[in-house]
């Protein structure tokens, strides 16, 4: 019942979180990355030595390839990132990178994506979050029709994909601040991680849901006049083990991920971490008390 007794409170902690990541967002607004704008994008690893960033941004700045942006990868590494270049100036762009033959590196990936692939991928990215949401409420609504009394089975649904906003826009709003002052850019992987995020977050909504719709049958048929406050508290009382327990064991696995992964997914990782304690956190706080004050306002 603790859940749904301070309800309110966890709202007013949820809406602050998602203000201030919405402020993020229209303020400093996201580092989109070359998957998305178009570009060419080139990973070093250097084998004996590291140049200094700016001895790197120098050389660079020597080609007539428009702005340039770098930036350290793992412990021996750049991400040289530009515009979209032709064959012939990116194999320029590599000759420059070891610095007049001083700093011998290994190429781990050249890439470029042009300004349309980028387009289409922005568009299928917007289709893909847009299509999960609609087939969401529908399936729960279909999901939860012989529970519609007191909650019609339709709020189950608008209730759910409230929590899943909740759930990526907190990751989404820590993404404007790691791009802001860490260069973490949003790339076809933090999509991924978005996609990822919204499955695991409304199976643990649902878990919860489908404990309540139970508990609502077996009062029904036991002839039990409990108020529905009373159901979902107690739904809640037996699923926060489960719960928890599931978050903790995701978030302990994204954790050694973190620590003993590549440079690469790191970005992507933590997006992951965070999107997994704002899934646990709206699952419980936020997704089951919102039927409770739905319930009282129809009332």
């Amino acid at each position: 019942m603790f859940a749904v007794k301070h309800r309110k409170k966890f709202f007013i902690i949820s809406g602050l979180m998602l203000l201030c990541a919405y402020i993020l967002m229209l303020t400093w607004g996201f580092n989109i990355g070359t998957d998305f704008k178009g570009g060419s994008i080139v990973e070093v690893n250097y084998e004996n030595g590291l140049p200094t960033k700016s001895d790197l941004e120098s050389v660079l700045a020597d080609l007539d390839i428009g702005s340039i942006s770098v930036r350290v990868t793992g412990e021996s590494g750049f991400i040289v990132r530009t515009r979209d270049l032709s064959l012939a100036e990116q194999e320029l762009l590599k000759d420059k990178l070891n610095i007049s033959g001083s700093y011998p590196y290994t190429l781990v990936r050249s890439n470029s994506v042009g300004p349309l692939i980028g387009q289409e991928l922005t568009d299928k990215a917007i289709l893909a979050i847009f299509a999960i949401i609609v087939i969401t409420i529908f399936f729960i609504a279909y999901t939860f029709r012989h529970v519609s009394r007191p909650v019609s089975s339709w709020h189950y649904g608008l209730v759910s994909i409230i929590a899943l906003v909740h759930d990526i826009s907190i990751p989404a709003g820590v993404a404007v601040v790691l791009g802001k002052f860490y260069g973490m850019e949003i790339d076809a992987l933090f999509i991924t991680a978005l996609l990822s995020l919204l499955g695991y977050s409304i199976n643990d909504t649902i878990i919860i849901f489908d404990r309540i719709r139970e508990n609502l049958k077996h009062n029904k048929e036991n002839n039990l006049h409990e108020s529905f406050e009373e159901t979902v508290g107690k739904s809640l009382s037996q699923t926060y083990g489960r719960s928890i327990n599931t978050s903790l064991t995701v978030f302990l696995v994204l954790i050694s991920l973190f620590v003993f992964g590549g440079a690469t997914i790191k970005f992507f990782i933590l997006t992951l971490i965070i999107g997994t304690i704002a899934g646990a956190y709206s699952s419980i706080f936020l997704a089951a008390p919102l039927l409770v004050s739905i319930n009282n306002r129809r009332k």
